[in-house]
């Protein structure tokens, strides 16, 4: 099969009389004629292929692209190694749409059960699934699986990321459930805060590692904290701090979710991306969506299929524990192509470079004169305070100029900034010495 499959009239012709019909008239004939155009699409004439190329690269002109990236927030600027752009653009990769016929694609399933199998091993839990349409959406279907009848109350700490608690609480008013933000405290979630909050009514605790800001939470304590009043917990990692951070599943986590747009995807304008979730032994027959298992087959030889697929809405929707019904195959292929081209040590030095970077960062930044506002652990983000609010965007403005995207104004004079692998000590120090300027100015 080729990516470009052009049919000619005589071809077209040939498919609709293999089907029965005459002409595209009789193949339509079943919608109401109020329904069909009757005139013709208002088309432009086709242009020549240099041509068109011609005017596509002018259109991606407009875009900006910036030589320096120290924005995160969610979605980060990594390195991607070019083989894993040439596994995963194989046409047989790329026009695989999903596997409702599951058993017969057994190259598709084994590329997602590898990819369940990473999940595993860098969240330290028993079991994934087969990825959801992002984090913040896995996050939201991770509060779902720990609700019933007796506990439906979700307690999301206020140190996670914005995006995340908005779906968060879009699943919960269609479930009619509560959600409820434990407060923060000096850049954290306030645990104090969190043991007087808890009930019988409460069903998980939410908490994201690291954090919003950047910050690490104490996810132990926080585990020992929900179990003590019956509640799960949930953490939604960065899975590249999870190459040097304990695991969920060392800290005592039920659920493990988190956007894996950092294994493999490059930053782009709202997605595709991929949300991964894990979980423990005990949940694992309440994880959405698809899980691929390994067995063997008749012959004796190993294959793949999906299962547990009773419990799937698709066959039985009245006790559905969710509306997921796809994945991010392709993105999921992604990340596992990326994480074997990484191995553990390459992931681990990525890791270890971002943490670095960030320090880097923060520290030259704080030299320019931008405050660190949290005096805590962190990996590869963190916030800064002016003095004054209407310094921030002079400091982006500037820094714009000088083809630089700086971190994200969180209002009140504060910053969100971000290093990854990416960043070098030169264009740091670029970006603290316009930061500097423009504060002494």
């Amino acid at each position: 099969m080729s990516i470009y499959v052009p049919n000619t009239d005589r071809e077209q012709q040939e498919m609709l009389e293999a089907c029965g019909f005459q002409s595209f008239d009789d193949l339509y004939a079943l919608i109401p004629e109020e329904l069909k155009r009757k005139e013709a699409l208002d088309i432009p004439e086709g242009k020549p292929e240099m041509e068109v190329r011609q005017l596509l690269q002018e259109m991606a002109g407009k875009n900006r692209v910036y030589a320096s990236v120290f924005r995160g927030a969610g979605a980060y600027r990594h390195f991607i190694p070019a083989i894993v752009g040439s596994v995963t653009g194989k046409e047989e990769f790329r026009t695989a749409y999903t596997p409702y016929q599951a058993e017969i694609s057994q190259g598709l399933l084994q590329s997602i059960f590898e990819y369940q199998t990473d999940i595993c091993e860098l969240t330290g839990l028993a079991a994934s699934n087969a990825g959801v349409y992002d984090g913040a959406t896995a996050a939201a279907e991770a509060c779902e699986m720990c609700r019933d009848r007796k506990r439906s109350k979700a307690l999301v700490s206020a140190s996670v990321d914005p995006k995340i608690l908005s779906v968060v609480r879009t699943y919960a008013f269609g479930r009619d459930a509560e959600v409820v933000l434990i407060p923060e405290r000096d850049g954290v979630t306030d645990l104090d805060a969190l043991q007087g909050m808890l009930d019988d009514a409460t069903a998980c605790v939410l908490i994201q590692q690291p954090n919003y800001y950047g910050c690490e939470e104490n996810a132990a304590r926080t585990a020992e904290i929900a179990h003590s009043a019956g509640a799960k917990l949930i953490m939604s990692c960065n899975p590249i701090a999870l190459a040097v951070m304990k695991t969920p599943g060392e800290c005592g986590a039920d659920i493990a979710v988190g956007e894996g747009q950092p294994l493999g995807m490059p930053l782009q304008f709202g997605g595709p991306y991929l949300g991964f979730m894990a979980a423990d032994e005990k949940m694992t027959r309440r994880l959405p969506g698809r899980i691929v298992g390994e067995t063997t087959d008749m012959n004796g030889e190993r294959c793949y299929v999906l299962t547990m697929q009773a419990r799937e809405q698709h066959i039985r929707r009245e006790k559905a524990g969710s509306n997921i019904c796809s994945n991010e195959a392709l993105c999921a292929l992604t990340a596992a192509v990326y994480l074997a081209a990484m191995g553990p040590e390459g992931l681990r030095s990525v890791a270890l470079s971002c943490h670095a970077n960030a320090h880097y960062l923060r520290n030259a930044l704080s030299q320019a004169g931008l405050r660190p506002l949290h005096d805590r652990p962190f990996f590869h983000e963190f916030v800064t305070q002016a003095d004054r609010a209407e310094l921030v965007p002079e400091i982006l403005q500037a820094l714009d100029r000088e083809g630089i995207l700086g971190g994200l104004d969180l209002g009140e004079g504060r910053m969100l900034w971000c290093a990854t692998e990416m960043n070098r000590r030169a264009s740091m120090d670029k970006a603290a010495q316009i930061v500097k300027e423009v504060l002494c100015r």
